[in-house]
């Protein structure tokens, strides 16, 4: 009888969704996969790492996780990983455009090669427009779908990572309105999610042979660690119905980095004396 008065828990969040994640073998896309399959979603992991997106899958679990090899930069690579999706269960409701690279890290324009600074935007920009272009595919006549894109602080403010880098995260959020305004006809909403920097295995190199670099990063917020599961979180509130009216947004998870200029204003370190 006792029983019969416990009210039953809420859904999973992404109960019955099915999500497509670039980049999903490791780092912030392999924080994104297990953290929307602990909220009920399939997920079809893509990625050129193929051992190891077969190994996280196969962690995950098979029954809620699959593996498809997926170079972003090709686009039958791309067209493969949807269909494979949709061939598998059926529809595709969520596309994670994760994959991307750090590229080389020149403090001077004159030192970048015009085949590094293609690389890079090969990868971060028209590996999205590629993701986007075919997640749109199935996508439009479902008439529903959430499409996020993973960008960065370079995002928003310069001066911080290469010429490369920051053009193509400017890019991807360009790119994200652009789809917003066309697809928004058909239910399916566009947005991005800027993070701070965090340690991945693809920051990880630039950290190691600049050690020095990023010692002291900017943020408002005092005694709280950016990680990747601060991604994985909002990426998840913008892939579910908690986010069925925003479309066309880049959500900085920045701790404040880029609302205010440390050095000057009413609320500088300096003018406190701290």
């Amino acid at each position: 009888m006792a029983s019969d008065l416990i009210a039953p828990g809420p859904l999973p969040r992404l109960a019955g969704k099915v999500a497509l994640i670039t980049g999903g073998a490791r780092g912030i896309g392999e924080t994104i996969a297990r953290l929307f399959t602990k909220h009920g979603a399939k997920v079809v992991i893509a990625d050129i790492l193929d051992d190891l997106g077969q190994t996280v899958s196969e962690n995950i679990g098979i029954e809620k996780a699959s593996f498809v090899h997926c170079d972003v930069c090709i686009e039958s690579d791309m067209e493969n990983a949807v269909n494979f999706t949709i061939n598998k269960h059926g529809k595709l409701d969520i596309m994670i455009n994760n994959a991307a690279i750090a590229g080389a890290l020149k403090f001077s324009i004159l030192e970048n090669e015009v085949a590094d600074f293609e690389r890079v935007l090969n990868v971060n920009v028209t590996g999205v427009f590629l993701g986007i272009k075919h997640a749109a595919r199935v996508m439009i006549p479902a008439r529903s779908g959430s499409i996020i894109t993973i960008g960065s602080i370079a995002s928003s403010v310069g001066g911080n990572t290469s010429h490369a880098y920051t053009s193509s995260k400017h890019a991807i959020v360009g790119l994200t309105k652009n789809v917003a305004a066309e697809l928004g006809e058909y239910g399916i909403r566009a947005n991005c999610v800027s993070p701070h920097l965090i340690i991945t295995p693809a920051t990880r190199p630039i950290l190691e042979k600049f050690p020095d670099l990023y010692t002291d990063v900017y943020s408002n917020l005092k005694g709280v660690v950016h990680d990747e599961d601060d991604v994985a979180q909002a990426s998840l509130f913008l892939a579910g119905d908690e986010s069925k009216y925003i479309s066309g947004h880049n959500l900085a998870l920045d701790g404040g980095f880029s609302v205010i200029n440390p050095s000057f204003g009413l609320f500088s370190s300096r003018f406190r004396g701290t």
